[in-house]
């Protein structure tokens, strides 16, 4: 069989596909050889990119939260992502669970029992830390940067890309066919190319953070369990596990691999968050949650806006400015892997679901886990906060962990819903750059599965650089980095999808003023009330 001859998912795109792996080759090997170096470049970057760029990564945020709101209650929210005859491919339950676990991951195992624990110690606004006022902003913030924000700008490029795929029927899976309605014939040239790549890299950059922070957890969680010592070498070990765990998934597809561990992810995670709320101070979590919610309503601009120029405190930057980024450095992926699993749905389905579902998933673990380990450090006399301080994230979740009832039975569980939760993150992440350096690939098919297990090994690869170099700050660098160029891009394609839609739906869309022309030599009328009335009834049945 000739090249010509090979059903077309399985060709790739060459200038696409090497130009990428030469890139992230480029970047991982010299922090795995070299990670003092390393240290003191991302500690540089991390200072001047947001001190010169944060306010432009909060305008990126809040902008695509009201731009949402605009689609999903405008007109071009009626819009369906598919023929007229089309049946959503998932169903809804199984839908919304494969979008959140591919979005969160194991990050909020990370985070929902730590972050509140920062910002007891380090409040937002200036507020006295360690104070009460302090621990109601800290279980509040959360809710903040996991929230409906975040998930806007989840949805942005997958509303293009899925109009692309089912409305226009493109047989490309690529961000950059998602901007032609701006750049037109501009996407098939090298800018079409650049465009790409570009996307590859954020995205490898979002999940190499994910993994940069989450095989240390792991590993923290296996010396509690077996009573190992922490290496190098055991994170490797780790690490090459949960890639055959991903490999596995991201050869068998879609539906037999992909959905399966989200299924079987959500349960674990209803399991453990249902345990912590019936066995923890209930009570207590339920009101926390209920202040939280009343606090984040109260502030929601302010804290959207908020950039300290005056005081330079930092927290806006090492926190909010991170968040944003690592929310847009992801959101390539998880638009194109929104948009393969959303046909059929309509575009305000598709936002009001992603929002609010996905907002109240991360909800409800800051609400039951983070207000479980404010409980345990205000009330239960466990100082979590020097546990933080002196030994880290994953020694400070594992010390959590262990303060609750049936904790050797609850820290296997928690590792596995770890290991599940990042695999359900990787393997869609590898999935959807397999699609991205394939020629031709419409919704309906799959990329070939060498070039899913490629892109597996290329993210465990960009693990293993972020691992070597270890840190916050080196995670928190390369999730900034990579995002910057992607702001444009999302830009452009938001630009797309209108343009787009005023064209192919121009007549159903926009409101159009029906008025009668009169004679030329005709004395103007006086309007009455009456007329008033009956011109603006006018307005309204021709508006589509």
């Amino acid at each position: 069989m000739n090249n010509n001859d090979k059903p077309r998912h399985l060709a790739v795109d060459p200038a696409i596909l090497w130009p990428a792996v030469a890139v992230i080759i480029a970047t991982s090997l010299p922090l795995a050889i070299n990670p003092e170096a390393g240290k003191t470049l991302v500690n540089g970057l991390l200072g001047w990119f947001t001190g010169n760029f944060g306010w432009l990564y909060l305008l990126t945020g809040i902008g695509s939260f009201f731009f949402m709101m605009w689609l999903a209650f405008g007109p071009l929210g009626r819009i369906k992502l598919g023929d007229a005859d089309d049946q959503p491919e998932f169903k809804k339950v199984p839908w919304i669970a494969m979008l959140f676990c591919a979005g969160i991951g194991i990050s909020i195992c990370n985070w929902a029992f730590v972050e509140p624990l920062y910002f007891l110690s380090g409040p937002p606004l200036h507020i006295e830390k360690g104070s009460r006022e302090a621990a109601e902003w800290a279980a509040m913030y959360p809710m903040f940067h996991w929230g409906v924000v975040p998930w806007a700008l989840y949805l942005m490029p997958a509303l293009p890309i899925a109009y692309v795929l089912y409305v226009r029927k493109g047989s490309l899976m690529r961000m950059s066919e998602a901007c032609r309605g701006v750049l037109g014939d501009l996407v098939d040239g090298p800018v079409g190319k650049l465009i790409d790549v570009i996307v590859i890299f954020s995205i490898v950059g979002g999940v190499g953070t994910s993994l940069g922070l989450s095989v240390p957890l792991v590993s923290a969680l296996f010396q509690d369990m077996f009573g190992l010592g922490d290496s190098f070498l055991l994170q490797m070990a780790i690490l090459a596990l949960w890639t055959a765990m991903i490999a596995w998934s991201v050869y068998n597809g879609l539906n037999k691999g992909i959905q399966t561990l989200s299924n079987i992810n959500a349960v674990l995670a209803f399991v453990l968050l249902i345990f912590v709320l019936v066995v923890g101070p209930t009570v207590f979590l339920l009101n926390l949650w209920s202040n939280s919610f009343g606090l984040f309503m109260d502030n929601f601009f302010r804290i959207n806006f908020w950039t300290d120029p005056v005081d330079k405190g930092g927290f806006p930057e090492g926190w909010t400015v991170f968040y944003w980024a690592w929310w847009i450095a992801y959101a390539p992926m998880m638009g194109l892997f929104v948009a393969r699993i959303s046909r059929g749905r309509t575009i305000k389905e598709l936002i009001l679901n992603g929002v609010i579902w996905g907002s109240v998933g991360c909800w409800a673990f800051f609400a039951i886990w983070g207000g479980y380990a404010i409980d345990a450090q205000l009330n239960s006399g466990v100082d979590l906060g020097a546990v933080l301080s002196n030994e880290g994230i994953p020694a400070t979740v594992v010390a959590v962990l262990n303060t609750m009832p049936g904790a050797a039975l609850i820290v296997p569980i928690f590792t596995l819903l770890c290991f599940v939760f990042l695999a359900t993150t990787v393997d869609s992440s590898a999935y959807m750059l397999a699609a991205i350096c394939t020629k031709e690939l419409n919704g309906y098919e799959e990329p070939a599965r060498w070039n899913r297990i490629l892109w597996t090994v290329m993210l465990a690869l960009v693990g293993v650089g972020l691992l070597s170099v270890g840190g916050l700050k080196a995670v928190q660098i390369s999730t900034i980095l990579v995002a910057l160029p992607m702001i444009p891009v999302l830009i452009i394609m938001a630009s797309s999808l209108v343009r787009w839609a005023h064209q192919d739906f121009g007549p159903q869309l926009a409101p159009q003023i029906v008025a009668h022309r009169a004679p030329q030599n005709a004395p103007r009328a006086k309007a009455t009330p009456a007329t008033q009335t009956s011109t603006a009834e006018t307005e309204t049945a021709s508006a589509g």
